[in-house]
């Protein structure tokens, strides 16, 4: 009996293929110089159970096996009008890599008995199962649905990879039918705005601004190869840059005032302490020293304590780790940018470190043995000396010994894909991996988020005073940190103990050391971080979270946001381009359906009814494409309008 096995990545087959054949795997290579042959013998399948030992070959792709675009000689810029392509035909292109790795799997498949897809479970690791399934048959046409299954795997730790071989399921049509539909709305859409934008203002733009010269679209088969700039569009790029733009503009409208408020100082032990006024500031200068003098007036220098708690209070510990904290994390405490912090779990999940780094899921599975995984964290079996900076805190947590910070189950999000667990580590990174030092801060910071979420919560006792002078209310607060618990491991999250409150009786009367009217001015918000505007398309719906980084990536190379390092902050800024693009579709009426998240948004939620089975691939194609031939019109027709803004803008910006 054969099985052709199929995973996303050499790495994986690599993997997995080691694991299942008990590491004696015979290597060939492909006609693909990156994608290698494994063959080995495995007896695990419940579908070959009656054969015994099944003769096995595991291979992979290298990403989508096929990509989609319109017939060139029809349909290539400058051949038809930029508004046929909403109904032209579509067709399935490899480039020469792609048709390299599909024969080798039509090869592999001709005297395949069964097919098992070993992709990544997710939306477009089915997609791309579906497409290996679809040119498996090209090459044996006795694999047929009944005979094609899927492994569902999070990670490369053996037990599991058994457990995955042993419980197959189906391709989830569904999802293939989803992701088919995102590629199809994103074509038509990218490539027909591409083409109006670039022959509105490619040469209002020119060369001189630096305009990225980016091909739009699955494929470079139809897009001009010259030196022409290329103006393009994305549906969730352009909501990417209306996020920059919108608090570029906030920045730049910004105008500060002035406001006045009334603090009080009381001597204490450490120093004295400031109550801060419980009406906050004023913008009317005469209220507030109207307030100030009839405070003097009626209570000098004297207050009256009307108020006096304490209570235990908590720090939480984090919630399990998804693709986007992990990403807007990095982003936050290392300075490592979305792309390359996923690109660095990508390698150390690919190596058996982590687990699948692509997930929404912030709630681990009951069955989980969570203890196993702290354990392999402790090191117990290394000497001191081998041992990572997080080991000791490890070993604590699972020791029993009396202590408050020990081993607690995580506390549960609201998130589940129901694919994936968060992201964790799977087995322990000795001190000469091979591995770079951006993975290495990657790995360091999964490990201290999973064994903080394994911890028990800070513990402190906070107090609040309050005071009464002359009829107004101001407050303090204080903190005294009792158990740090997790935040010994986790340095990023800020819990300090503050500084000693004066020691006041509740009625009793204080003298004040200082009452001040004081001023300030309120200030502009700072340009967008990376952390930022991940949070905010996460929050929006804008891409996925394995795609996130991708867009924040294009909208920099295409030349519409520019980043700027200050101090060490570096700010995501929009360039004239991004500007005038984003203010020329508001003058056209469509900052709703382009420069906002709420079409991507639509669009997201006709993926999710696709999933569920309660909407179909061509209701959501048709009543999104039938929304942008509106929008195509309504460009067209206002084409002057973009022209004029950006004339604006650079005027203003120059």
């Amino acid at each position: 009996m054969k099985v052709l096995c199929v995973a996303e990545k050499n790495s994986i087959a690599k993997a997995v293929s080691q694991i299942l054949g008990g590491g004696s795997s015979v290597s060939r290579d492909s006609s693909y110089m990156y994608v290698k042959n494994y063959d080995f013998q495995y007896d695990g399948f419940p579908f070959a159970n009656r054969a015994g030992s099944c003769q096995v070959t595991m291979t992979s792709v290298a990403g989508h096996l096929s990509g989609v675009d319109f017939q060139n000689e029809q349909y290539g810029w400058g051949k038809c009008n930029a508004q046929e392509l909403f109904d032209a035909p579509i067709s399935e292109v490899l480039d020469k890599n792609q048709r390299k790795i599909a024969d080798n799997i039509k090869k592999e498949a001709r005297n395949a008995d069964f097919l098992m897809i070993w992709t990544d479970c997710d939306r477009e690791g089915e997609y791309i199962g579906w497409e290996i399934s679809r040119e498996a048959r090209r090459g044996n046409h006795r694999l047929t649905d009944d005979v094609v299954y899927r492994a569902v795997f999070s990670h490369l730790e053996r037990r599991h990879i058994l457990q995955a071989a042993r419980n197959p399921q189906r391709l989830d049509m569904r999802s293939v039918n989803a992701v088919s539909t995102r590629m199809e709305i994103d074509l038509r859409a990218g490539v027909t705005f591409t083409r109006l934008l670039t022959e509105t203002l490619r040469d209002k733009v020119g060369q001189t601004n630096g305009v990225a010269r980016i091909v739009n679209g699955s494929s470079a088969g139809n897009r001009k190869k010259d030196t022409s700039s290329v103006i393009s569009y994305g549906t969730c790029q352009f909501p990417t840059l209306g996020f920059v733009v919108d608090r570029f503009e906030r920045i730049r409208n910004f105008v500060s005032e002035e406001f006045w408020y009334i603090q009080l100082q009381v001597p204490s032990e450490a120093g004295n302490t400031a109550f801060q006024w419980d009406r906050g500031h004023l913008f009317d200068r005469l209220s507030v020293l109207a307030f100030y003098e009839a405070c003097i007036e009626t209570a000098g220098n004297k207050a009256t304590v009307i108020d006096l708690r304490s209570k235990p209070t908590s720090k939480y510990r984090p919630l399990p780790l998804t693709t986007v904290e992990l990403q807007k994390n990095c982003a936050r405490f290392f300075k490592i940018n979305a792309k390359q912090s996923l690109e660095a779990a990508e390698k150390l999940y690919q190596k058996g470190f982590i687990s699948y780094p692509r997930t929404e899921t912030d709630t681990f599975p009951e069955k989980m043995d969570l203890k196993a995984l702290v354990t392999n964290q402790a090191q117990l079996q290394q000497s001191e000396n081998s041992r990572t900076a997080w080991a000791s805190y490890a070993a604590d947590l699972l020791s029993e010994s009396p202590g408050s910070n020990k081993f607690k189950w995580p506390r549960s999000g609201s998130h589940d894909d129901k694919a994936h667990p968060p992201i964790h580590p799977v087995i322990s990174l000795g001190p000469q991996a091979n591995i770079s030092a951006t993975e290495r801060k990657v790995y360091e910071y999964v490990v201290r988020h999973f064994l903080a979420c394994c911890s028990e919560d800070a513990k402190g006792q906070s107090t609040t005073l309050k005071l009464n002078w002359g009829g107004e209310i101001f407050t303090a607060s204080g903190l005294v940190v009792l158990e740090r618990n997790f935040l010994e491991v986790y340095p990023w999250a800020k819990w300090e103990t503050t500084k000693q409150l004066p020691r006041l009786e509740l009625n009793q009367e204080c003298q004040l050391e200082k009452t001040e009217m004081r001023s300030g001015n309120t200030s502009a918000p700072k340009p967008m971080t990376e952390s930022e505007l991940i949070m905010l398309m996460d929050a929006n719906g804008i891409g996925t979270d394995a795609t996130i980084a991708e867009h924040i990536e294009k909208i920099q190379v295409r030349n519409y946001v520019r980043s700027e390092k200050v101090g060490k902050e570096t700010y995501l800024q929009p360039t004239i381009l991004g500007i005038a693009l984003v203010h020329g579709f508001e003058a056209i009426g469509l900052e709703d359906s382009f420069a906002k998240p709420f079409q991507r948004r639509e669009m997201e939620e006709g993926l999710r009814q696709i999933c569920a089975g309660t909407r179909t691939k061509n209701e959501i194609v048709l009543d999104i494409i039938s929304k942008y031939k509106s929008y195509y019109a309504k460009t067209n027709s206002s084409k002057s309008k973009l022209l004029e803004v950006y004339d604006r803008v650079r005027a203003i910006m120059s």
